[in-house]
């Protein structure tokens, strides 16, 4: 790999940081350079405490009304990983990833969030059920916004 090769990949690295993204793909005179960030999953306890503030135009979060605060601590909060706009399904007319009590797979894609005309799949962190949704589809996201509650003991 020549040295002009390694500062190409190091700045789509230091780009891919400097926008919070979680994947990014180039394709170059039939090279392609894939670069994917792998996020650890944020475990939350009761909801509401994740931020003091909701972000702009963000629906309350509400704890799970059938839950108990036991139940809740155990639930995998999937949050964004960036800033951007919150889809369900991959276009309007499209059926949504998921719904409400479905079971995922660990990498199963859930949703998608758009940032600078980009798509970005964000994936199960874990196997389990999807309890609860948390926003609508087009609704914008801020970094670390809680978008789906999973059970990860409620695997089939």
């Amino acid at each position: 790999m020549s040295d002009s090769q390694k500062e190409e990949i190091e700045a789509l690295v230091r780009l891919l940081d400097q926008h919070h993204l979680t994947e990014l793909e180039l394709e170059k005179k039939g090279v392609r350079i894939r670069i994917r960030r792998d996020l650890p999953p944020v475990i939350s306890s009761p909801i509401g405490e994740r931020f003091t503030s909701p972000p702009i135009e963000q629906a309350a979060v509400e704890p799970v009304a059938s839950a108990t605060p036991a139940e809740q601590a155990r639930f995998v909060t999937v949050a964004s990983p960036i800033v951007g706009t919150f889809y369900r399904s991959p276009s309007p007319d499209a059926d949504a990833y998921v719904e409400e009590g479905d079971f995922v797979k660990k990498g199963q894609v859930l949703c998608i969030v758009e940032a600078m005309k980009l798509m970005n799949e964000i994936e199960a962190e874990a196997d389990g059920r999807i309890v609860k949704i948390l926003l609508e589809s087009t609704t914008p996201v801020e970094y670390g916004q809680p978008l789906f509650l999973l059970d990860p003991m409620g695997v089939s």
